[in-house]
C-alpha cells in the first residue's frame, strides 16, 4: 500500500515501479519553485529531487525517508510536488508559569517540531532566564542560562529550526514587580481589581525608563541567539489607565498611550534590522494605529477558542459568557474567532501572523477537539487574509499541571495544517502519534491522548480557555465553574477515564520517552478521576440542598476522604514534573492547589 507522508502533501500520485532503496538521489535547486517547496520522484529510473532552498532540500529528503520506509518502496513509483501555506511556523512554550523543561525535554521538542516542519520555536519568557543583574527574580526558578541558549540555539539550528528570542515588556511582569526594588516600576504598586479580585501588580508603567529597563531583559537573551527575529510580547497591560498613566490615558486614549510605549520598546531593534513581533490584543482594538506600524514589525493576532465552542457560549449568552465579560473580554470580538482582526489588519495592509492554542492549558487532559477547531480557524483566516505566519501557543497557566504529551497532538496538527491546510484538515492525529511520534507498535497511546482530550466536552459544562477538571481542581473566584456536570456526565467520563488507564496498561510507546509518557498519562488520569470526585461530591450536596450549585460546599466525611487522597497525587505530580522539568518552580505550582485544599480543609471540619 503506498505511504502518505507526514504532513501530507499539496500533490502525490503514484504508479507501479518503484527505486531502487540504494538508488543515487539527483538533487537541483529550482528558483522557480515556492520557497521551501520542493518536487520529489521516485522510480525505476532512480530519485530526483528539485527544491528552492535548504528548507525544500530538508523536507524532500525526510519525505524520501518516509517514503522509503513503506514495504513497497521499490515496487511503488512516486510524484510528490509540496510548499507550505505559510512561510513561518512557529511553536512558543510557555516557561514561566513554574515549568522550565530540561535539556533533554527541549531535545525532544526539537525532534517533533522538525517532524511537523516547524521553522521557529520560542520560549515565552517573563522571570525564567538568568538575567545578570536580577537573581533576586529568578534564584528559585531554575532558570535558563546564556549557555541553555547557545546549546537550543545550535540543535534548533542543526533541525532547520530558528529559535526566537521571547520576552514580555509590558504586562505579566509581576515576578519582577513582586520585589520592592522594582515596586516603583509599577503602573499600579498597590494592585488591582479583576472579575471582583484583587491581583498584585503586573503592569509596567509606560515610561522612558521602564522601556529601557524592559529592553535590556530582551537584548540579554538576544544576543546568545543567531535569529534576527524577537517578541516583545506586550500583551494584556491589565492595568493601564487604572493607575500612574491613568491622566494620560485620559488625554490621549489607551490605544495611543499603548502604542507610544511598544513603539519605544520596538525602536532599537527595528533600527538594528530585526523583525519584532508583539501581540496584537490592545493594538487591534484601535483601527487609528493602523497606519502606524513601523515597517520590520509583526502584530501576532491571538485567539485561543474555536468558533464552535465561541458561539455555543457566547451565542447563548451564558453565565460563563458573563463571567468573560466581566472580566473585560469583547465577546464580539472573541465571537468572529480570527476574522474581524484579520480582515482588519488586512484591509490596513499591516503584515500579521495568527497565533492559535494548543489548548493543554486549563484542562489537565487537554481539549483536542476545540485546538483542532481553534486552528482551523487560524489557518483559513491567515490563508485568506495573506498571513506570514502560523505561531501556535503553549501556555501553563494554574502551574503548567498539564503534562508536556497532551500538546504533542495538537503541535502535530498545527505543523500540518500550516504546512499546507487543504492536505492536512482531516489528519489522523491518533495515527501520526503513533506511527511517528511514540512509535507505538500497539496503536494505543495516540487514541489515549485524543480520547482524553475530548473529555472536557463529554462533562456538559461548555466553557472558555479551560475544563470543568481543571477548575474543579484550581477553583478561581475570577472565573467559577458555571455549573455542575450532571451525574450520567460524570458517570459517562470515568468509564472513558478507566478506559483510558487501561489502554495506557496495554500499550507499547517504544520513543525515547514512551515510558514517561505512559507514566504521566497515568497520572493525569488519576488526577482527572479525583476532579470527578470532586465535582460529584459538590452535586450530591447540591442536590441534597436542592439550591443552586454551591461549588464549596462539600459534606465533611467526603471531604475528609477526597483530603487523605490529596497527598500520594501531589506526590506522584512531583515525580513526573522532575522527569521532563527542573524543580525551580515545582514548589509554586504545586501550591496551586492549595485552594481546593483549604476548601476540602473547612468543608471536612464543619
Amino acid at each position: 500500500m503506498p505511504v502518505t507522508p507526514f504532513p501530507a502533501p499539496r500533490s502525490l500520485t503514484t504508479a507501479p515501479g518503484g527505486a531502487a532503496l540504494d538508488a543515487p538521489v539527483h538533487v537541483t535547486a529550482d528558483p522557480n519553485l515556492p520557497p521551501q517547496g520542493y518536487r520529489l520522484r521516485t522510480g525505476p529510473e532512480g530519485v530526483t529531487v528539485d527544491h528552492r532552498d535548504a528548507l525544500g532540500l530538508r523536507y524532500a529528503l525526510r519525505t524520501l525517508d518516509q517514503l522509503r520506509a513503506g514495504h513497497d518502496y521499490t515496487a511503488t513509483g512516486y510524484d510528490i510536488s509540496d510548499h507550505p501555506d505559510f512561510p513561518v511556523r512557529g511553536f512558543l512554550l510557555d516557561i514561566s508559569r513554574d515549568r522550565v523543561p530540561t535539556r533533554r525535554t527541549l531535545a525532544r521538542w526539537i525532534e517533533i517540531l522538525a517532524l511537523a516542519r516547524f521553522t521557529q520555536l520560542e520560549l515565552y519568557g517573563e522571570h525564567t532566564y538568568a538575567f545578570r543583574d536580577h537573581r533576586d527574580v529568578w534564584q528559585d526558578a531554575s532558570p535558563l542560562t546564556a549557555d541553555d541558549l547557545r546549546w537550543l540555539d545550535a540543535r534548533c539550528a542543526a533541525a532547520g529550526i530558528e529559535l526566537v528570542a521571547n520576552q514580555n515588556t509590558f504586562g505579566h511582569m509581576e515576578r519582577f514587580l513582586r520585589h520592592p526594588r522594582h515596586a516603583h516600576r509599577a503602573e499600579n504598586p498597590e494592585g488591582f481589581e479583576r472579575g471582583g479580585v484583587h491581583c498584585p501588580p503586573s503592569t509596567l508603567e509606560p515610561t522612558d525608563d521602564n522601556a529601557a529597563f524592559a529592553t535590556a531583559l530582551v537584548a540579554e537573551a538576544a544576543r546568545e541567539v543567531r535569529s534576527r527575529r524577537l517578541n516583545i510580547g506586550a500583551d494584556e497591560p491589565f492595568e493601564l489607565g487604572r493607575g500612574r498613566s491613568a491622566e494620560r490615558v485620559a488625554e490621549q486614549g489607551v490605544g495611543e498611550v499603548y502604542f507610544s510605549f511598544v513603539t519605544r520598546l520596538m525602536a532599537p531593534w527595528l533600527k538594528a534590522g530585526y523583525t519584532v513581533e508583539f501581540w496584537a490584543d490592545v493594538f487591534a482594538e484601535h483601527p487609528e494605529l493602523m497606519d502606524r506600524v513601523p515597517p520590520g514589525a509583526v502584530p501576532v493576532v491571538w485567539q485561543y477558542d474555536g468558533p464552535r465552542l465561541l458561539s455555543e457560549v457566547i451565542d447563548g449568552d451564558t453565565p460563563e459568557a458573563r463571567t468573560w465579560q466581566r472580566l473585560g473580554a469583547d465577546l464580539d470580538n472573541l465571537r468572529e474567532g480570527f476574522r474581524s482582526r484579520g480582515k482588519l489588519l488586512s484591509e490596513a495592509c499591516v503584515p500579521f501572523w495568527v497565533a492559535p492554542g494548543a489548548s493543554n492549558w486549563n484542562s489537565l487532559l487537554g481539549r483536542i477537539d476545540n485546538a483542532v477547531d481553534n486552528m482551523l480557524d487560524a489557518a483559513e483566516t491567515g490563508r485568506e487574509n495573506a498571513a506570514q505566519g502560523f505561531l501556535l501557543t503553549s501556555w501553563g497557566d494554574h502551574g503548567h499541571w498539564d503534562a508536556p504529551s497532551v500538546a504533542y497532538g495538537p503541535v502535530v496538527f498545527g505543523g500540518a495544517v500550516s504546512w499546507s491546510l487543504e492536505a492536512n484538515r482531516d489528519l489522523d492525529i491518533a495515527a501520526v502519534l503513533d506511527d511517528h511520534v511514540l512509535l507505538d507498535e500497539a496503536r494505543l497511546t495516540g487514541g489515549v491522548l485524543m480520547r482524553l482530550g475530548r473529555v472536557h466536552r463529554d462533562l456538559g459544562v461548555p466553557l472558555l480557555n479551560g475544563s470543568p477538571i481543571a477548575r474543579a481542581l484550581f477553583p478561581d473566584p475570577a472565573v467559577p465553574l458555571p455549573a455542575l456536570p450532571a451525574p450520567e456526565a460524570l458517570d459517562r467520563v470515568a468509564v472513558t477515564l478507566a478506559a483510558c488507564r487501561d489502554d495506557l496498561t496495554a500499550a507499547d510507546p517504544a520513543a525515547a520517552d514512551g515510558d514517561v509518557v505512559r507514566r504521566e498519562l497515568h497520572h493525569a488520569v488519576a488526577l482527572a478521576q479525583f476532579a470527578l470526585d470532586v465535582l460529584r461530591a459538590r452535586a450530591a450536596v447540591t442536590a441534597d440542598a436542592g439550591s443552586v450549585p454551591d461549588a464549596d460546599a462539600i459534606d465533611p466525611a467526603t471531604a475528609r476522604r477526597l483530603l487523605r487522597r490529596i497527598e500520594p497525587l501531589l506526590t506522584e505530580q512531583r515525580a513526573c514534573w522532575l522527569l521532563r522539568s527542573r524543580p525551580g518552580g515545582l514548589d509554586d505550582s504545586i501550591r496551586e492547589l492549595d485552594r481546593l485544599r483549604h476548601q476540602l480543609t473547612e468543608a471536612a471540619h464543619a
